[in-house]
């Protein structure tokens, strides 16, 4: 079926030439995408919800216009940091990254971000940086000195054309990461590297140049090239890795392949606390999992970063974020008419949207809501002004919202008021909603719960027991956990489908 959404042109941001540039991919109809991801030393923070909730709705929004979306992001898994951190847990750098990688697929499933279609790790792909290195080698790029490999800036074309940087005027040790000695080994402080030798007892590879391990910079080019070949079409990440990080990438990367590396590069604001960088030297770094944990609901969090241009510095006070939990409760109550209250309303049950992205819905909507699907539309395609699309989902969700107060307020509702077009207003609000990734929260979710997240788990542990129980028809045993759990001052509220949903009485 035709997709009802105009085909609008959707214009971005690239950081490589610093314009506002109509979205061309390499081939029509697809998109490719490479996001840089987390050093898994520890658990991420509110500049990695703020970054990857940004990437999860271009996605979801290209995906919605028809694209065929291919997004891979990598996890660098060998790392200073993390040798640090199993030196002073007495782990293994294997240990320290398997458990930091299984907490940010948790934060991110807790987010509602959509998992990459790919997330391959450095340490799976040491033959392809390898190969890439000597590539760069025999080009006269790269060159050794004492175990380690160094690029060879000298020979980049057009280096410091992301971040507008002149090497002539850069200070020693500006490359990101660098060893104690490093700088004495390197032709120009600006040269980085490709390749480190490895301590007595660190993990490391065997290579052409010796026992070591890969440089950051050289993870991603090779990540790229394997999964997509020399050219993708967008190139994501946070503003902090534009230096070093991704100019770097540039230079490597276009040094060896004679081609482009990405046709547009999306960067996003730094997130602020009270005014202030995020830093954990501050005191002032929070992570997602302690936000969530909190008691502040997930889609809150969404919705908080989703009221800043990606662009722009975020600044997170409690008072911003009161603020985006209130404008999510009236937005969350609109979104719950259909899939709570369908019955009362006289509405027919809505088919269930896909759990992950989807592509746009063909409804059969008046011209109200056609105009307010492409005032959502126009928003999108400037650059992802997400502040202008959820303007739309508050316009649409008012006449709803007013719609729950009456529901909650125990008032009888006539078909004179407009029931049949008010559902098809929600079923416009619920689409939109999911393109930004906003989905409604039930009661639990909601609550700002006062327990310890201990408590919580040891309550969820009860539920799934109980459930167990009434599965092997020991009613006896159910009954007398919801029986302990009200004792303690929670309801149990058994819903369709084998959900139980609980709240503090």
């Amino acid at each position: 079926m035709e997709s009802l959404i105009r085909p609008l042109p959707l214009r971005l941001t690239n950081s490589l030439s610093n314009r506002t540039e109509d979205f061309e991919p390499l081939e029509a109809g697809k998109a490719t995408i490479y996001c840089c991801g987390v050093t898994v030393y520890d658990l991420c923070h509110l500049g990695h919800a703020r970054s990857y909730i940004n990437w999860d709705v271009l996605r979801r929004y290209l995906i919605w216009r028809n694209y065929e979306v291919t997004f891979v992001q990598n996890y660098t898994d060998i790392d200073d940091k993390i040798l640090n951190k199993a030196n002073s847990e007495g782990s293994t750098m294997e240990d320290v990254s398997e458990k930091n990688i299984k907490a940010f697929e948790i934060d991110m499933a807790r987010l509602h971000i959509l998992p990459a279609d790919k997330m391959p790790r450095a340490t799976c792909c040491i033959p392809g940086i390898q190969n890439l290195i000597g590539e760069l080698e025999t080009k006269g790029a790269a060159y050794s000195s004492d175990g380690d490999v160094y690029f060879d800036i000298s020979k980049a074309k057009n280096y410091g054309q992301l971040s507008g940087r002149d090497p002539n005027d850069q200070q020693q040790g500006a490359s990101g990461r660098t060893k104690e000695g490093e700088e004495d080994r390197k032709r120009h402080p600006f040269d980085f590297a490709l390749w480190k030798k490895t301590k007595d007892g660190e993990p490391g590879w065997d290579s052409p140049w010796g026992r070591g391990r890969p440089g950051w910079h050289i993870e991603c080019s090779a990540m790229v090239r394997e999964e997509f070949g020399t050219t993708i079409d967008i190139h994501l990440g946070g503003g902090d890795l534009v230096f070093p990080h991704h100019e770097n990438e540039i230079a490597q990367s276009e040094t060896a392949n004679e081609a482009q590396l990405a046709r547009i590069w999306m960067h996003n604001g730094m997130v602020n606390v009270g005014g202030t960088k995020m830093s954990k030297s501050l005191g002032n770094f929070t992570t997602i999992r302690a936000l969530l944990d909190s008691g502040v609901s997930a889609m809150t969090l969404r919705l908080f970063v989703l009221q800043a241009h990606y662009r722009k510095p975020l600044d997170f006070t409690a008072e911003a974020l009161e603020a985006a939990s209130t404008g999510w409760k009236g937005l969350n109550a609109a979104l719950g008419l259909g899939s709570e209250c369908s019955n009362q309303l006289g509405w027919p049950r809505a088919k269930a949207l896909p759990s992950g992205a989807m592509h746009a819905q063909n409804l059969a909507v008046d011209e109200a809501l056609c105009a307010a699907r492409d005032r959502f539309t126009e928003a999108m395609n400037q650059d992802l002004n997400s502040s202008g699309s959820l303007a739309v989902l508050f316009e649409l969700a008012k006449p709803l919202k007013s719609l729950a107060n009456r529901l909650e307020r125990g008032e009888q509702l006539e078909e004179r008021d407009g029931l049949s077009a008010l559902h098809q207003r929600w079923l416009v609000l619920r689409e939109l909603a999911a393109v930004l990734g906003l989905q409604h929260e039930p009661l639990k979710s909601m609550e700002n719960i006062n327990a310890a997240p201990e408590n919580s788990s040891a309550i969820e542990t009860a539920i799934s027991d109980r459930r167990a129980a009434k599965q092997a028809k020991d009613f006896a045993e159910a009954d007398r956990i919801r029986e302990e759990l009200s004792g303690q001052g929670i309801e149990l509220i058994d819903k369709p489908g084998g959900i139980t949903e609980w709240r503090r009485c």
